[in-house]
C-alpha cells in the first residue's frame, strides 16, 4: 500500500526534476511576488491534468496522438513566450506585476502537460496501483519540486535585473516551445 504512493512519488520526482515546467515554473516564480497564488494555480492544473490521466489510465494518448499533444504544448510555450515579450514593463518603478499568477500558473501547466511524461507516467501506474494513492504520490511530488522551483525563481529575481529576467524567460519560453517540434 505505501509502494502505491511512494513508487509514483519517485517516478514522477526524478522525471520531472529539470523538466522544462519547472524551468517555465521558476522563471513565472521570478516575474511575480505573489508566490502563493502561483503554487495554487500550478497544483490546480496538475491536480486536473495528472487526476485525468490517472482516471482514464492511458486513454487519451491512444485517442489523441502525441504528436498532437506535442504540437499544442509547444504552442502553448511559444505563445507565452510572445506574450511576455510583448507585455511593457510596470511603470511603478520596479515592482513585480505577476498581474495574475494563480491564473498564469494554472493556464501554462493546463496548456503544456497534457501528454506530458510524467502524466503518462502517472497514467500507466494507476493501471497497476490504486489510483487515489497513485494520485497522492503524484500530487506531493509535483507540490514539492514547484515550490522549490518558486523558491528559486524568488531568489533569482532578487539578485537579477527584473527586465533581463522578463527577457530570458520570454526567450526561453518559445524556444521550449520551438524545440518541442524539433524533438
Amino acid at each position: 500500500m505505501i509502494a502505491d504512493a511512494l513508487v509514483p512519488f519517485i517516478a514522477v520526482g526524478l522525471a520531472e526534476l529539470g523538466d522544462k515546467t519547472q524551468l517555465s515554473i521558476l522563471l513565472l516564480a521570478s516575474k511575480t511576488s505573489r508566490h502563493l497564488p502561483l503554487l495554487a494555480g500550478i497544483c490546480l492544473a496538475f491536480l486536473i491534468v495528472d487526476g485525468a490521466a490517472i482516471a482514464a489510465g492511458s486513454w487519451i494518448t491512444s485517442v489523441v496522438p502525441p504528436a498532437v499533444l506535442k504540437a499544442v504544448s509547444g504552442l502553448v510555450f511559444i505563445f507565452f513566450g510572445v506574450l511576455t515579450l510583448l507585455r511593457r514593463p510596470e511603470e511603478s518603478g520596479g515592482t513585480k506585476s505577476g498581474q495574475n499568477p494563480l491564473l498564469s500558473g494554472f493556464m501554462l501547466i493546463f496548456l503544456a502537460e497534457w501528454g506530458d511524461k510524467t502524466q503518462i507516467t502517472a497514467a500507466l501506474f494507476a493501471t497497476r496501483y490504486n489510483p487515489w494513492l497513485v494520485l497522492a504520490g503524484t500530487m506531493a511530488s509535483l507540490a514539492m519540486l514547484s515550490a522549490m522551483a518558486i523558491y528559486i525563481g524568488r531568489l533569482l529575481s532578487e539578485k537579477i535585473n527584473r527586465s533581463l529576467i522578463t527577457r530570458a524567460a520570454g526567450l526561453l519560453f518559445i524556444l521550449i516551445g520551438l524545440a518541442s517540434f524539433a524533438l
